[in-house]
């Protein structure tokens, strides 16, 4: 269970670092939800399993994302040591959909999956999320590398 509350708290800090964009708009389906698992699983993925936030967890999301999460459970994807996370977690006004693979600890890949936004979708280009592979949690909830944001984007910056 703390391996993946760990890796729920690093899910949670790479979205407070990036996510953002200040005007609402109609909504970009880049990758759907099940080709996103579908291509992190190499074709097949395993059934969903869940992770209860329990009042620890809450709280340790609570103080990286600056607000309670939505829910009290996440829906995660595990195969070994790999697991698949799709969150969605507000921008500027509207929900970013995203979805992340973590393995051995370090996140493998991210892709935005949805994007509702008017302004800050550079975040959804390869350029821009190549940063994030690699990371993982050191310390005290910290990440291990600095995770850059987006020029103009309020909610990132913060």
């Amino acid at each position: 269970m703390r391996f993946l509350s760990a890796q729920a708290c690093l899910i949670a800090s790479l979205l407070g670092s990036f996510l953002c964009g200040p005007a609402a708009r109609a909504e970009d389906v880049y990758l759907a939800p099940e080709a996103f698992l579908t291509a992190a699983f190499d074709g097949s993925a395993p059934k969903p399993s869940t992770l209860w936030l329990t009042t620890a967890v809450q709280a340790e999301v609570t103080r990286i994302l600056g607000h309670p999460p939505r829910q009290l459970r996440q829906r995660y994807w595990l195969s070994g040591d790999k697991s698949a996370w799709i969150l969605e977690e507000i921008g500027k006004e509207e929900f970013i959909t995203a979805g992340f693979v973590v393995q051995g600890g370090r996140m493998d890949h991210a892709r935005v999956l949805v994007y509702r936004e008017s302004r800050g979708g550079e975040v959804r280009y390869p350029s821009f999320l190549k940063q994030l592979v690699g990371v993982a949690l050191v310390g005290e909830q910290q990440l291990s590398a600095r995770v850059d944001n987006i020029a103009g984007a309020t909610l990132s910056v913060n």
